[in-house]
């Protein structure tokens, strides 16, 4: 019996309790989102520059920022690094790709056990309403300046 109390307690009590969890996974599924763009826009910078370097003559000077320091190097030296650093950010681009899928199951589970559903937002409502009483009113004008 101890156990099913200590469950209890991680379930929602009311409406405003199983909104506010449902609105905090809503927002770590986009931060997912985010971070996934945003590491995949690095991919795209490091495949530019792998691209840019590797026909180059690998003696050939280079910089590279290192920690907020720009450092001279050779390409033969920093091409590896920059081709291990896109695969890395690669790999963490799939894992979050994997979370990002698990949040999304946990999030259907959520909906389907709460039965919650999705309201179309309201502001659109109010707009079409606010467009029906406008036409309605009509139009004042005023007088022709001529």
């Amino acid at each position: 019996m101890a156990s099913k109390a200590s469950g209890d307690i991680r379930e929602p009590v009311n409406e405003q309790a199983i909104a506010n969890m449902y609105a905090t996974m809503r927002s770590e599924m986009s931060q997912f989102y985010s971070k996934i763009t945003e590491l995949e826009m690095e991919v795209s910078e490091h495949s530019l520059v792998i691209g840019a370097i590797q026909p180059l003559d690998p003696s050939r000077r280079c910089y590279r920022m290192v920690g907020g320091v720009l450092v001279e190097r050779t390409i033969k030296e920093v091409l590896p690094a920059v081709q291990r650093n896109k695969a890395g950010l690669e790999e963490v681009i799939a894992r979050l790709n994997e979370a990002l899928e698990k949040k999304k199951k946990e999030i259907a589970e959520f909906e389907l056990k709460h039965k919650i559903k999705i309201r179309k937002a309201d502001t659109e409502a109010n707009d079409d309403g606010n467009r029906k009483e406008g036409s309605a009113q009509g139009v004042l004008v005023g007088p022709a300046n001529e």
